[in-house]
């Protein structure tokens, strides 16, 4: 069944053509990423897609009227005056509004158990009933506590932009569209929650439009690219893998004709020039097909490749960073506790944890902008610090792009006294010489986040550190810098979400584990995550044990001889703990179905010890419950 066709879509802006006679076709079960480099309109050309922009000229898109769209903004706009369980329940669907009315009215009836309040709630639990919603609200559970969604009565006005984008995303899986339109996915979610909605969509039955400059991600979930390219079009049916093959394949066989057509064009281009300036037919004919000869071989014409491994940075002398017994907390919460580490001067770390666990504290320790408790730093005379910044850099607007980057270094030095120009930097990093006389409020925000990044580049530290660095960078301009660091020859240190750029750029990991717990991993993220999860299924295993031979107390209750019978306060306990025992095993197959469906470290920990904690409670109730029941 084909869900969506769309052909002849054009965007204009300007007199840039970011794509021309655009055709697309979506059918069911299809998983689409469309890959681009930024400025060539990848959101621009989903807006056309659920109908929120419009293309030039005479495109359509046209969607089966029985396919519901659910779509994604890279930067979602929640109304601010809404609550985040009314951002999450937009549908006019009846399950979905008795979903919302039951999540509503319990929370109001939490607040006040009055009357009005408990009667509302029996009257949203009896609608829950009749439109058999309870399996759906158990579904809509699962995401809230996957994304982390806690307060539903939380004001959209107190979110951050990242608490933003999780919302909206529980907000579109939730509704269950037939077709998702997803725009960057993964930008703000932690490791955890990427990895879950990578299976989450991986083994869907959903069909799916997306852009993310997430490899991973784009390898184990799509199985088809669309690749945009100077205004036009070309599909790889396979994931992320096949598309690098294939790609690979066509540049190699372009690479070839086009070398030969400029050998060619350098001999037509020497006859040209020795020919009077007279021709006949003949030589006419000639020189057309030198035009095209010269078309074709300027198709493919590059900068000469860059050798950054070449690039003479300062030298590093015999101290980098030692930080001795460092401690840092704000208030009640441990960011660090005694840690001590001394860089190495090609060290190449990668800082992964929660989101608010201190990973910019600390960088921002690093280079001295925050101050810790106790303990001690102390910085190597030698050390050239670069530091590129989530905030990012206040560029002047009404400066012109070549001018942002002169003002910090006019060249790189190279060894053996060359060097490369701003002008060059900034062509390589997808900024073509004619950007380079634009002013800095014609870029993108994407684009000024990309010319911050040279900046801090250009200064040609030994002792880089990059917080958030891939954020807005398209694959190709990722690929770039992966060149650029891994010829790095000094000391980096980098925070990412991007899983595939850590494993390719680092050699150890600072894990923060919380309570200012922070561990050093030697490996890659991938390499620590498969760890970790032989680390917690072997903890999960030990408690399972430890609780499966755990000698059963004896009971705390002596048995009267004497009695024949309860007395009425005994007939009471023993009937309320026939309902307590059945609400704690409930409540023990809830956790254990927690644990094997996997979570984070904190998590799995806080489920390990509760579980421990029920299954006691079950062996006192039950044993009093045996107690009693000898003369019920």
């Amino acid at each position: 069944m084909n869900f969506l066709q769309a052909e002849n879509l054009t965007k204009i802006y300007g007199d840039k053509v970011l794509f021309e006679n655009v055709d697309i076709s979506i059918n069911k079960g299809q998983k689409v990423a469309l890959v681009a480099r930024n400025g060539t309109g990848k959101s621009s050309l989903l807006k056309i897609l659920v109908g929120l922009d419009s293309s030039d000229g005479d495109g359509t898109v046209r969607v089966h009227k029985s396919v519901k769209v659910g779509y994604l903004e890279q930067s979602p706009q929640l109304n601010p005056n809404s609550t985040v369980l009314e951002s999450i329940f937009q549908s006019d669907n009846p399950v979905m509004k008795a979903i919302h009315t039951y999540e509503a009215t319990l929370a109001k009836n939490e607040l006040s158990n009055s009357p009005e309040n408990q009667l509302a709630l029996e009257k949203a639990m009896a609608q829950m009933q009749l439109l058999d919603a309870w399996d759906y609200e158990a579904k809509v559970k699962e995401i809230l506590f996957r994304f982390k969604i806690t307060r539903l009565q939380q004001s959209v006005s107190e979110l951050s932009g990242g608490e933003m984008k999780r919302v909206a995303m529980a907000g579109v899986l939730i509704q269950e569209p037939d077709l998702l339109v997803l725009d960057e996915p993964t930008n703000h979610l932690d490791f955890d929650l990427i990895e879950w909605l990578e299976v989450f969509l991986g083994k869907s039955n959903n069909t799916i439009v997306l852009v993310t400059h997430d490899r991973y991600f784009l390898d184990r979930v799509c199985d088809e690219i669309i690749e945009i390219e100077k205004g036009t079009t070309q599909k790889y049916r396979g994931n992320y893998t096949y598309y690098l093959e294939k790609k690979a394949e066509l540049t190699f066989n372009l690479g070839q004709e086009v070398g030969k057509a400029q050998k060619l064009m350098k001999k037509e281009l020497k006859w040209l020039r020795t020919q009077p300036k007279a021709r006949g037919t003949k030589a006419k004919s000639r020189i057309t097909a030198f035009d095209s000869i010269e078309d074709k071989a300027k198709t493919n014409l590059h900068v000469k490749e860059i050798d950054f491994g070449a690039i003479k940075m300062a030298r590093i002398g015999g101290k980098t960073i030692e930080m001795h017994h460092l401690n840092k907390s704000f208030g009640d919460l441990c960011v660090l506790k005694d840690f001590t580490y001394t860089f190495n001067r090609r060290d190449r770390v990668g800082i992964i944890g929660k989101n608010g666990a201190g990973k910019s504290t600390f960088l921002n320790m690093l280079m001295g902008n925050e101050r810790q408790d106790t303990g001690k730093i102390i910085r190597g005379t030698t050390l050239q610090f670069g530091y590129y910044t989530q905030s990012g850099l206040d560029l002047t607007v009404d400066k012109k792009v070549i001018d942002v980057v002169r003002e910090v270094a006019e060249v790189l030095p190279l060894e053996k006294g060359k060097y490369l120009t701003a002008a060059q930097i900034l062509d390589h990093f997808d900024f073509p010489y004619s950007k380079h006389e634009n002013y800095v409020s014609t870029l993108s925000g994407g684009e000024q986040r990309r010319l911050y990044l040279l900046t801090v580049l250009m200064e040609n530290p030994n002792f880089l550190i990059l917080d958030e660095p891939t954020n807005d960078l398209d694959l190709l301009t990722l690929n770039v810098l992966e060149d650029f660091l891994e010829k790095f020859k000094g000391c980096l240190i980098i925070v990412s979400h991007d899983r595939y750029f850590m494993d390719k750029l680092v050699d150890h990991v600072f894990v923060f584990e919380g309570d200012g717990k922070l561990r050093d991993f030697p490996g890659n993220y991938s390499q620590y995550r498969e760890a970790k999860i032989k680390e917690d299924k072997a903890a999960q295993e030990i408690k399972r044990l430890a609780t499966t031979n755990k000698p059963k107390e004896k009971p705390a209750y002596k048995k009267e001889k004497t009695k024949t019978k309860l007395s009425y306060n005994e007939k009471r306990e023993y009937e309320q703990l026939e309902k307590d025992i059945e609400k704690l095993e409930t409540e023990k197959a809830t956790l254990e179905e927690k644990l094997n469906g996997g979570g984070s470290h904190d998590e799995l920990m806080e489920w390990s010890k509760k579980i421990g904690e029920v299954m006691a409670s079950i062996d006192e109730k039950s044993d009093r419950w045996l107690e009693l029941s000898e003369f019920a």
